[in-house]
């Protein structure tokens, strides 16, 4: 009886939602094009970020060999957009990787994926907008912090901020009403924004190739001190030299460099949301998410090779880079062009953390795994709009109060998490028999006729096949399709793939230094993990896959796939202590609103709930009269 128990508990956890692919009924306006979704995705990714980061990691951690940093990050990042651009050509539906993982792996890992979606978001609204009164603080020569210190400090260091961010609160509301009003409205605010992003953007990258010199990638290090001796820059202090000339750091610099601006390249999921507000979701999804990806490297490549072409990687300030590049090569106006950029950079990065936010909630609240007050769409607006103030209510509260230094890193985990979740579930997905919408509730007097009544005795032939895999049937499938035995043994496989590179992840984030220094038994851990691994995939590999016409898929299938999980999951398990145990606080937080609320009322639980009442005994009898009176009477 209490293993019975246990088990029913178990398939509720992992219940899975029928895919439902169909693109007639939505409550939202389609009204997006191909290029909206292009603008969201550069907009959200190209935030603030390029005109910071490049200068911090071609100081300490590649010198002029960013550009091959950014480009091993903008693969690995392709990765994952690959995987959502499937998805998104599949599913067309609002939900992003919490409906991914819905309708492939079940409802806690999807529950757990839009619970961290949710996390990230708020807490990227709040870090954006906190950034952007920053910016803004420092074109008027702070005086607005030194205001609200005066006044209204509340310095609670590592909890509180120094002052209430009034200005950062302001900002989230009016986007809040933007976003409130119309999804039409707030593109057009973001293409124009993410447009005149971009001419700044191009400004400085032939600025930087006009004025730069290829001296500054042959740098050698008794040329650098003479440069620090005579510099004008107002660094108080200069950076690594390192080996000098083009990677000064070496290779492991370079890797370095690419952990570090792989988040750069964070926010295209934000267009896997709008699957039911693009005109042609199938087309403009992975186009979307493809061609903002490409863009963002492109631009990110030139600034950083505009910014060391410019001046010394050794000499970049890294709080300022390119103000002070420019005044280091004389164009000191350039610093104007350059705060507008940053300014307009910071506004579409955060539209593009409140754009999708609302979305994953009204998703979840739809589902019944969130409180269904919040799957309200106005139906003027034809937006999310209870969602919306809620979500931009939270949001303005955490950049109004507190010190998100310590938060920021939980963003890293909610979407490196999301990436392997989509990734996972393409993999499976596309080795299980095809599914289509049609399945998703029958009738359940269909079901009924389906279930011997009344004990005949015939219960044992309606049992489910135990199905039985051999070394030859896994290798050798006897079918050119998919079946379900060719996907349950895909199920198993990836489950035991996705275990297998957690534990090679952790290894190699623990015991690096062994490994480079050649200590047997870590090597040997690391390769019989990496053996058990490819084994495990090349059964995979063998498996027939889904011949489902599809407008974009992931080529090169397992492999990708994997890569992108091993990527995400190493990446993780880079954060710190006190970043997992936060994390921890909020899967706690998380899990009682599940445990509590919505597994009981999921769409999927009462849906459940339905088909039990209809099979009960009592229904069955009546049906079998019911059939038996409908029966012609014989002669």
């Amino acid at each position: 009886m209490a293993t019975r128990k246990v088990a029913e508990f178990g398939k509720k956890l992992i219940r899975r939602q029928k895919m439902d692919c169909s693109m007639e009924e939505t409550r939202f306006a389609r009204c997006l094009t191909t290029l909206d979704l292009i603008a969201l995705g550069v907009g959200s990714t190209l935030g603030a970020g390029v005109y910071v980061l490049a200068g911090e990691v071609a100081r300490d951690k590649a010198g002029p060999a960013i550009v091959l940093s950014f480009l091993i990050a903008a693969i690995a990042s392709v990765l994952a957009g690959l995987c959502y651009a499937e998805f998104g050509a599949r599913v067309p539906k609002t939900g992003s990787a919490y409906l991914y993982s819905y309708v492939t792996v079940g409802e806690i890992w999807a529950y757990i994926a839009g619970w961290n979606l949710i996390l990230s978001y708020v807490i990227g609204t709040a870090s954006v907008a906190r950034a952007w009164s920053s910016t803004f603080d420092n074109l008027v020569e702070k005086k607005m912090s030194s205001f609200f210190e005066g006044h209204i400090s509340m310095d609670v260091p590592g909890v509180l901020a120094k002052y209430p961010d009034i200005f950062a609160v302001v900002l989230i509301m009016l986007l809040t009403a933007l976003l409130a009003f119309g999804v039409s409205e707030s593109a057009l605010v973001n293409k124009c924004f993410t447009a005149i992003n971009l001419l700044v953007l191009s400004f400085i990258i032939i600025s930087g190739f006009i004025k730069g010199d290829f001296k500054n990638w042959k740098q050698k290090q008794d040329h650098s001190s003479d440069n620090m001796a005579n510099s004008t820059v107002r660094n108080s202090s200069f950076g690594d030299v390192g080996a000098g000339g083009f990677a000064p750091f070496g290779f492991p610099g370079i890797l370095t460099g690419a952990a570090t601006c792989f988040y750069a390249f964070v926010g295209f999921d934000c267009i896997a949301t709008t699957g039911e507000e693009a005109k042609t979701p199938h087309r403009s999804i992975p186009i979307g998410i493809i061609v903002s990806l490409l863009i963002c490297f492109l631009a990110y490549f030139g600034v950083s090779a505009a910014l060391t072409l410019m001046m010394p990687y050794y000499l970049l300030n890294k709080e300022s880079p390119l103000p002070e590049a420019f005044n280091y090569v004389g164009w000191n106006p350039a610093r104007y062009v350059v705060a507008v950029g940053s300014l307009c950079a910071l506004t579409t990065s955060l539209l593009g953390s409140m754009f999708p936010m609302p979305r994953v909630i009204y998703a979840m609240a739809e589902d019944g795994l969130l409180f269904r007050i919040l799957s309200n769409v106005n139906k003027k607006t034809k937006t999310p709009l209870i969602a919306t103030i809620v979500s931009g209510a939270v949001a303005g509260l955490m950049a109004f109060l507190f010190d998100l230094q310590a938060l920021v890193d939980l963003m890293s985990i909610g979407t490196l998490l999301s990436y392997t979740l989509v990734a996972v579930c393409v993999l499976i997905l596309r080795f299980q028999p095809d599914q289509t919408a049609s399945e998703n509730i029958r009738p359940e007097l269909e079901d009924a006729d389906r279930v011997p009544l009344r004990g005949t005795g015939d219960a044992s032939k309606n049992k489910k096949d135990v199905i039985q895999f051999t070394v030859r049937s896994a290798l050798f499938p006897p079918s050119d399709t998919p079946t379900a035995a060719s996907g349950q043994l895909v199920y198993f496989c990836v489950a035991v793939i996705c275990i297998l590179i957690t534990v090679l992840c952790i290894v190699l984030a623990t015991c690096y230094k062994s490994i480079v220094n050649g200590d047997i038994g870590s090597v040997f851990a690391t390769l019989f993990l990496l053996a058990l691994t490819v084994c495990f995939t090349a059964v995979i590999w063998r498996q027939p896959e889904s011949k489902a016409p599809l407008s974009f898929k992931v080529p090169l299938l397992p492999v990708l796939p994997l890569l992108s999980v091993f990527v995400n999951t190493y990446l993780m398990m880079q954060l710190d202590r006190g970043t997992w145990a936060r994390f921890g606080i909020w899967m706690i937080i998380g899990f009682l609103i599940y445990f509590l609320y919505g597994m009981w009322h999921s769409f999927e639980s009462q849906h459940s709930r339905n088909k039990d009442a209809t099979l009960r005994p009592e229904t069955l009898v009546s049906h079998e009269l019911e059939l038996t009176d409908l029966e012609p009477s014989s002669t």
